[in-house]
């Protein structure tokens, strides 16, 4: 009679989240960055830590990870998570407007370093295959490392931010050119060089790229929205959550399938989701797995850090080590002022794109295979590569304080560069939750008086409509705050509950006031009672639909007994008042707000 697995084929995934929910807190409690965290974690958890007392102490080796490919295929899917929600974060036509900086910058970059670093090769004796090689794998980055490091500084939005995102960009592009480069290196360099064969075979080895990028489009506008649509009506979160992780899967098996980058595929599914009003739920679905798998990722680099090789030639890898991330950082620099970024923005973006990245190894391990490179030359270099990506949250941090050093003066600025645009900025005022007949007249009102708006409905029919005829409507359950924070509450003026259901609009209201207790929050009642709790939950304004109901009626009789318009409209105004300091009698003096604290609340109209 079988069992199951024995506990120990589990072991690794249980040490590692024993890391994550113990090592990890403790560093953020010292205000370690989680990135050196993981990191750190990984190389005290692994052979070279506390697995080198296994062999004296039994019960150590249950503490420790033994076997890295064991946790590799959930290492590799971090990845592709990270470069799919930063597809859903762009948008075609957002990228298409980045393209001076991605094809520009971020190809510049690439070409500039790969040579500089292929003549230091060169001249430490390798030849020119192997010197070309080496150039080009290091010269590309981590976006696993360098984006977490950065969302956790918050300086995504800034414009470091976007020239480094638009250089990683650039790289993860060049990742499946460069392996070609690789084969053809490898299968077709002789005394009279390239073979017309190798060259063809090279050219052939494209098709199936081409193929695979155009099959993704077309499946997913074909097919992404109606399936998303279709599980949304089902209103079950576990079969929303089942969709999103069959399409990240799934773009990561037709992506290896047809020879493209798992990274690439995965990005390209992400533009294509974020062209559809599922884009927020989405995001805030798989958040929570991007993080942990990440973090999987990080303690596999750790893990992978072999100490003994680098107590062997300390000097030599350490030097290797920083003169990479010197030789890189001058030259992204140089590159970044040449395309007009700012001073001290160039400079953080060259000090976090200093360090290698995790295609260096993939790169280099079939630089071997195919005999370019030698394998003890490259274990040397992937080993610097490693300790390389130590820095990137050091340097991170370093790089204002240098900034502020080299130039006193002259304050660091985010103020966004018109040449790094990458889209129309944000100009939402308000947020409205519901879009039902309520939620589409306070829309209309303000699309009247030009402020910017967007709503969110939990009803995929009604988003989709609303969708066709060009509203701002996003598909999603606003009582979720980490929706909310992706919807851009945290520079909203204003937030408007129509729903007719009092309970969601409950919880909407107290997810929005445990995220900000500044803004100014309308919310639909369904009588007294409902407003008066409501008022308690902290809103600015509760509008019980029977009293206003009364008071048009009683408007309408008054007016059309012949009470002048302007008596009447005073009457009633005074009686909406009469009726709100009743329903706020039972909240907390502190808490009562000026009435008609919406007026003047949105700012200027935007003309």
């Amino acid at each position: 009679m079988t069992h199951g697995p024995a506990p120990t084929e589990y072991k690794d995934i249980f040490v590692f989240l024993a890391a994550a929910g113990v090592l990890v807190p403790l560093f953020n409690r010292l205000k370690v960055s989680p990135v050196l965290g993981f990191l750190a974690a990984g190389v005290l958890l692994g052979p070279d830590g506390l697995g080198r007392l296994a062999g004296t102490f039994e019960w150590v080796d249950i503490l420790t990870i033994s076997d890295r490919s064991q946790i590799a295929v959930l290492a590799e899917l971090g990845v592709v998570f990270l470069m799919f929600t930063i597809g859903l974060e762009l948008s075609w036509e957002r990228l298409k407007s980045m393209r001076r900086l991605v094809f520009g910058m971020g190809m510049a970059q690439i070409l500039v370093c790969a040579a500089l670093l292929g003549v230091l090769f060169y001249l430490m004796g390798r030849g020119v295959g192997g010197a070309l090689v080496l150039g080009f794998a290091l010269a590309l980055s981590s976006t696993a490392v360098v984006m977490p490091v950065m969302a956790e500084r918050g300086r995504l939005s800034t414009t470091a931010g976007r020239s480094t995102f638009s250089v990683l960009l650039a790289q993860d592009l060049a990742v499946a050119p460069i392996l070609i480069m690789v084969a053809v290196l490898g299968s077709g360099v002789g005394d009279d060089g390239l073979s017309p064969a190798a060259i063809g075979q090279a050219v052939a080895s494209l098709l199936p790229s081409v193929v695979g990028v155009g099959l993704l489009v077309v499946l997913g506008r074909v097919g992404l929205r109606p399936m998303f649509r279709s599980v949304a009506r089902a209103k079950n979160t576990e079969m929303f959550l089942a969709t999103c992780l069959f399409v990240v899967l799934g773009t990561v098996f037709l992506a290896q399938f047809t020879g493209l980058s798992p990274a690439v595929g995965a990005l390209v599914a992400g533009l294509l989701i974020a062209e559809t009003e599922f884009r927020r739920e989405v995001e805030v679905t798989i958040e929570p797995f991007k993080g942990l798998l990440l973090g999987v990722f990080f303690v596999s680099v750790g893990v992978g850090l072999d100490l003994d090789a680098v107590a062997v030639a300390p000097v030599t890898i350490f030097s290797i080590a920083a003169l990479l991330i010197l030789i890189k950082a001058v030259a992204i620099f140089g590159v970044a002022r040449a395309f007009k970024v700012p001073p001290g923005a160039a400079l953080e973006t060259a000090l976090v794109l200093g360090p290698a990245g995790e295609f260096a190894f993939v790169i280099l391990n079939e630089a071997i295979g195919y005999g370019v490179v030698g394998r003890d030359f490259a274990q040397g270099v992937l080993l610097s590569a490693t300790l390389s990506l130590f820095a990137v949250p050091i340097l991170a941090a370093l790089a204002p304080r240098i900034d502020r050093r080299i130039r006193p003066k002259i304050e660091i600025s985010d103020t966004p560069n018109p040449d790094l645009e990458d889209g129309p900025q944000d100009t939402t005022a308000v947020i409205i939750v519901g879009y039902g007949r309520v939620g589409q007249l306070i829309g209309e009102l303000l699309r009247e008086h030009d402020i910017g708006y967007l709503a969110v409905d939990a009803d995929p029919s009604l988003v989709s409509k609303a969708r066709l005829d060009g509203m701002p409507v996003w598909y999603g359950d606003a009582g979720r705050p980490d929706l909310l924070e992706k919807l851009g509450l945290g520079h909203a003026k204003a937030v408007i509950v129509t729903m007719d259901a009092p309970g969601k609009v409950d919880e909407v209201c107290r997810a929005v006031r445990h995220l900000r207790s500044d803004v100014v929050l309308v919310a639909r009642a369904r009588d007294e009672k409902h407003a008066a709790r409501l008022y308690k939950l902290g809103v600015t304004d509760a509008v019980p639909e029977t009293t206003e109901a009364s008071l048009q009626l009683a408007e309408n009789a008054l007016v059309d007994l012949g009470v002048p318009m302007g008596m009447v409209l005073a009457s009633i105004h005074q009686k909406r008042e009469d009726f709100r300091k009743i329903f706020q009698a039972s909240m907390p003096e502190g808490n009562k707000r000026p009435t008609r604290a919406l007026r003047g609340r949105l700012g200027t109209p935007q003309r």
